[in-house]
């Protein structure tokens, strides 16, 4: 159901350094009717949006040139979290087949990992990449726990909910935090030297960040931000560094000293979000059965190449 309608975009100010971020006076509902959106992917070149339906086992494409609505895959594996890498591949968390993949530019799959150690990964969640190439994503059990958005199947990591760094040239999967009770979305500060990531289902909810080595691996993990609303899920990094948190009465931002300055509040519980567009000044949020977006006065991270 793609009937767009538009709703006042309420920006709340909680610190002065929020004050410039707003943008659109509406909000606009691109999409609606799915039952659980997730998964915001932009791709320029195209001038599209894909995003995820998971318990209806497809993905879903929103084309920015016509406004229409369509079905891009069907039989995704119970698609969650997908990123586009640097080449402009799709690269996605299917859930239900307990695999990271990516489409390749002729259509292909390409399974980049669907084991560690021999055992099956759990039910990779969200995912984001380096400019080194390298992929990082997070394993929770979601998908495995009922058939409602995956598989019900028995835990091959002994329930351990790893943070994953994959190295597609190689294959190398290695395993970069380890203590997270479910790790969720992941976010890399512009200059990637620290990574954000969302601890779902801790009480309270939060995020911690680490220090980024140069070889690859993770240090530190102090608490970075706390939920006052429900549960963090998806994270996104503004070019100036803040972070921008699904919760679930909408999308959370914090400075770079973990401070909640501000919020946009929406009608329907956030999964995810992503920034598009050529300025990356062009919000996309997945929310509920629905997806909303809007223009804004800040730009996503442009992240350096390697």
């Amino acid at each position: 159901m793609s009937m767009t309608y538009s709703i006042p975009a309420e920006f709340r100010l909680i610190d002065e350094r929020f004050q410039y971020c707003d943008g659109d006076f509406v909000v606009e509902r691109l999409h609606t009717g799915a039952r659980k959106t997730e998964g915001p992917a932009y791709f320029p070149a195209g001038r599209y949006l894909v995003w995820s339906d998971i318990p209806n086992d497809r993905m879903l494409r929103w084309d920015e040139t016509t406004g229409t609505v369509g079905v891009f895959r069907t039989g995704s594996g119970y698609a969650n979290g997908n990123t586009v890498d640097r080449q402009g591949r799709l690269v996605t968390c299917e859930q239900g087949n307990r695999r990271v993949t990516r489409t390749e530019h002729d259509g292909t799959l390409t399974v980049l990992a669907d084991r560690y150690q021999g055992r099956r990964l759990n039910s990779p969640n969200d995912v984001v990449v380096r400019g080194d190439g390298t992929i990082w994503f997070t394993d929770p059990t979601y998908g495995i726990t009922s058939d409602y958005e995956g598989n019900l199947a028995p835990s091959e990591l002994d329930d351990n909910c790893y943070v994953f760094r994959l190295d597609p040239a190689t294959g190398d999967l290695r395993v970069v935090a380890d203590d997270f009770c479910r790790p969720n979305g992941l976010a890399f500060s512009p200059d990637e030297q620290r990574l954000h990531i969302a601890d779902t289902r801790q009480e309270p909810s939060h995020i911690r960040v680490f220090d980024v080595t140069a070889d690859g691996h993770l240090t530190g993990g102090d608490i970075f931000a706390t939920c006052d609303n429900g549960r963090f899920d998806g994270l996104r990094a503004d070019d100036s560094g803040r972070i921008w948190a699904a919760a679930w009465d909408g999308v959370h931002c914090f400075a770079t000293d973990g401070t909640l300055i501000g919020k946009l509040l929406l009608p329907e519980p956030v999964a995810n979000l992503t920034f598009g567009g050529p300025k990356l000044n062009h919000l996309f949020i997945t929310a509920g059965s629905s997806v909303y977006t809007l223009r804004v006065t800040f730009n996503g991270a442009r992240y350096p190449r390697s």
